[in-house]
């Protein structure tokens, strides 16, 4: 194998894979890139065997060929050259020879027999999209997503297909963010597939805001394509919980927030809450919003802002730093929030949704903590 590309293009395909790249390999040729080299393109691929990463480009193909070499040595070294191009060649032991400018290096790679292949995807139900919708789809609701392994179903983005909608759901069963929109698949066709958050990442990563996605699907893995990159993801088995039992079809209290606002006296007050008890009291009185916190060890936190409530006191309590994620992952001046008491979730949605909350997109369910005694 043989080969002669830029070394800024060779960089930035590095750079969309190298994520997947296990720290821990199971087997050895997995801390590798597969690297093939045949009509005029340059592919490179990688996988952790869950997540699988395939991207490609032109390329001045002198010898054609393939071979694997180690990711993240391969990674710096390109990183580091200063040369405009790079020539890469791969002798019969598989040792590759990387020349730029007067620089010469020699890099011990694997055979490509050893390297894993991506699954064949011939018999998968295929739809397309929307690069922007997609990424904001994912966007919305991929940050509530649960980091704890114990709870295993919840440590992927839920994508559920009915009616030509897809709907992706995201919580770690203390927040709820659920987004969905329509999609080119006949109206018949219903699914459910859990995504795992890493792949989640690293198709965020690789989205653009133009041009289509295509997405294939099958029964256990699922596939995503676009901008001349491939990301081809094992699915999450498991029975996904029923997240409409836990979002209220109606509240009894809608208030609009200010979101920005709203957003900065909350990392304020947040400065005076401990780890242990990381909770902000929202008291609603006529046409304000007061939010306390009182920590023995750091002191105490007051701030108000206005607020379209009219009605008797309400006082209810939420972790701050979930509450200004949902406020993050919003993009309208305001947000609409349902409340019903002390002890029911509340519902957030990005401008004026509230009305219809079952149909809202994007939709945020935050459950409330106990209120502390002062």
């Amino acid at each position: 194998m043989k080969f002669v590309i830029s070394t800024q293009e060779l960089n930035y395909l590095i750079s969309k894979i190298l994520n997947v790249v296990s720290q821990k390999p199971t087997i050895p040729i997995l801390s590798n890139f597969l690297l093939e080299a045949y009509n005029d393109e340059l592919i490179l691929t990688a996988t952790d065997l869950t997540v699988g990463i395939r991207c490609h480009t032109e390329a001045k193909i002198l010898e054609e060929g393939a071979t694997t070499l180690p990711a993240k040595r391969l990674a710096q070294l390109i990183r580091e050259l200063t040369a405009v191009n790079v020539e890469v060649s791969t002798n019969s032991n598989e040792v590759t020879t990387i020349v730029a400018g007067t620089s010469r290096f020699k890099l011990n790679g694997m055979s490509k027999t050893e390297y894993p292949a991506l699954p064949d995807l011939s018999q998968a139900h295929t739809f397309h999209m929307k690069q922007s919708e997609l990424k904001d789809l994912l966007y919305r609701t991929s940050f509530a997503v649960s980091k704890e392994d114990n709870r295993y179903v919840l440590t992927g983005v839920l994508m559920q297909i009915a009616n030509g909608m897809a709907t992706f759901v995201g919580t770690d069963g203390k927040r709820l963010a659920r987004s969905h929109g329509p999609i080119d698949i006949g109206s018949s066709f219903t699914g459910q597939s859990i995504i795992p958050l890493k792949a989640v990442d690293e198709i965020l990563k690789n989205l653009s805001d133009e041009g289509d996605v295509k997405i294939s699907l099958m029964s256990d893995k699922i596939a995503v394509e676009a901008n001349q990159i491939r990301l081809l993801t094992k699915l999450l088995a498991g029975d996904y919980p029923d997240v409409n039992r836990v979002i209220p079809e109606r509240s009894d209290i809608i208030v609009s927030l200010h979101r920005e606002e709203l957003s900065s006296l909350l990392r304020q007050i947040s400065l005076f809450t401990a780890d242990h008890n990381h909770s902000v009291r929202f008291t609603f009185s006529q046409g304000e919003l007061k939010l306390t916190a009182n920590t023995m060890d750091i002191g105490e936190g007051n701030v108000t802002m206005p607020a379209n409530y009219q009605g008797s006191k309400l006082e209810i309590a939420f972790n701050p730093g979930f509450f200004i994620d949902i406020l993050r992952h919003c993009k309208g001046e305001t947000v609409t929030m349902g409340l019903t008491d002390a002890y029911n979730p509340g519902i957030i949605t990005d401008g004026d949704q509230l009305s219809t909350p079952l149909q809202a997109s994007p939709l945020f369910v935050i459950m409330p903590m106990r209120l502390s005694e002062d």
